[in-house]
């Protein structure tokens, strides 16, 4: 771990002094429900780079869990900002209006996929988004049911929680939940039934989902199936396209109308700018957030516009949404992803992160997978003899990574998967002086145990 870094400093130690004082007086203010997944305590940022309040520079391979596709603090998106603070900062959309949402709304309406009239409303949150999404499915189709999937994760409100899978920490003895939410299963192409070709997997999957229509709830009482295309928090699960499209024109058999929960995969992540058009389906509606703008708290449901339009003036929307500085942001980010083709060097990054891992891997039987799409990349770990979930190494590999100068998160039900959401200007000698910082430490770790 003495090999001279370019980027990665970290001779203060994780954390140091100034950092340890803060992170003490954290424990006396902040209750320990809110989670903290590194002792990180940072002072700026810029690009791919984090600098904590001891002067350590890390490579941010975690990106705000999704949130900073386009780079700290991008230029473009702060001069904006500071244009906006100069005219005003807060009217409250229902109150007085602005622009920019409008100039927002019509971006998104551009950029989402569908060749029909869409509309747009903002909220703060992706919890919110996914809310509201639910709220004008319900408003349209006149019915209540809603389904999500096993491993999904959709947000920490009640009904967050109620649409999410994994139960700790999202949902212990947090219920009762709300009613008429229903889980179906969700493809693991890692872990399909031996025997099955990848076209005889996805079909048979999607026969179970036919069969939960008839166990579980009938398609007249379904409002919506709400889908993340690749799963998040669930460890970056890729379903086969056939399943995806087999879902999708169930729905449409059915009039039950299809959310695709891109908060996570949107804005270039999975090497387009949504990863629904991997999977060749144009939603009835999409939720939008984390990296929309750069880190600033704004979220979006696009939607078919006589979809959107089913809830009167007042039924969605709320005090906060769609604040001018969110807009400004967002429509800058969109402009530099455009402009820069971040979608293609979301391919790029998630290529040698993949190749990287894939040489590892034979060498190292404990990476059972290597998986992505675009930069959505996920390197999940097995115990080779057990076949268990190797939880303990992965915790190892997070923590010593961030105490060698990287930051990095773990997923999955299981949480033994390591998964990759650096942004998406991260320069090559950036990204490669990462990956050989994680396998300096993972190789400490594996020859150890």
């Amino acid at each position: 771990m003495s090999k001279q870094r370019t980027f990665v400093n970290v001779s203060a130690g994780v954390p140091g002094p100034k950092g340890a004082a803060i992170i003490a007086r954290r424990q006396q203010a902040v209750p320990s429900g809110v989670g903290n997944n590194t002792p990180v305590v940072v002072d700026r940022a810029s690009g791919a780079l984090l600098t904590d309040v001891d002067g350590n520079t890390y490579l941010d391979f975690a990106g705000a869990i999704g949130t900073i596709n386009a780079g700290h603090c991008p230029p473009e998106v702060v001069e904006v900002l500071k244009e906006q603070l100069d005219k005003y900062i807060h009217t409250c959309f229902h109150v007085a209006m602005y622009e920019p949402y409008v100039q927002l709304a019509e971006k998104l309406a551009e950029i989402t996929p569908g060749d029909f009239a869409k509309k747009t409303m903002f909220a703060n949150s992706g919890a919110e988004a996914v809310e509201n999404a639910v709220k004008i499915a319900r408003k349209y189709t006149g019915r209540q049911g809603i389904v999500s999937f096993t491993r999904g994760f959709h947000g920490r409100t009640l009904l967050g929680m109620s649409l999410t899978s994994k139960v700790k920490p999202y949902k212990f003895k947090m219920g009762p939940f709300a009613p008429m939410t229903y889980k179906a299963q969700f493809p693991y192409p890692m872990n399909k039934p031996a025997g099955l070709t990848d076209a005889d997997y996805a079909q048979y999957c999607v026969d179970q989902f036919e069969d939960f229509l008839l166990t579980e709830v009938s398609p007249e009482e379904l409002a919506a199936v709400i889908m993340e295309p690749v799963q998040g928090e669930g460890g970056f699960v890729i379903p086969p396209v056939e399943f995806v499209q087999g879902i999708y024109n169930i729905c449409k058999k059915n009039d039950i109308l299809f959310i695709a929960d891109e908060i996570q995969t949107g804005f270039c992540r999975t090497g387009s700018m949504f990863a629904s058009t991997h999977f060749g389906i144009e939603p009835d509606i999409i939720t939008m957030s984390k990296s929309i703008a750069a880190g600033l708290p704004i979220s979006a449901v696009t939607g078919r516009a006589e979809i959107m339009d089913a809830p009167t003036a007042g039924e969605i929307g709320g005090t906060y949404g769609g604040s001018p500085l969110g807009c400004v942001a967002a429509l800058a980010v969109i402009e530099k992803m455009e402009k820069e083709n971040l979608a293609k060097r979301a391919q790029e990054i998630g290529d040698a992160i993949q190749k990287h891992f894939l040489a590892l891997q034979k060498d190292m039987p404990v990476i059972a997978d290597v998986r992505g799409l675009g930069a959505m990349c996920a390197v999940e770990f097995v115990d080779p003899q057990t076949g268990e979930p190797a939880k303990e190494l992965v915790g190892k590999l997070t923590k010593g990574c961030c105490e060698n100068g990287v930051v990095v998160l773990s997923a999955g039900v299981h949480s033994n998967i390591l998964r990759f959401l650096t942004p998406l200007v991260i320069t090559d000698e950036q990204l490669q002086e990462g990956l050989d910082i994680m396998t300096d430490v993972l190789k400490g770790i594996y020859v150890t145990n």
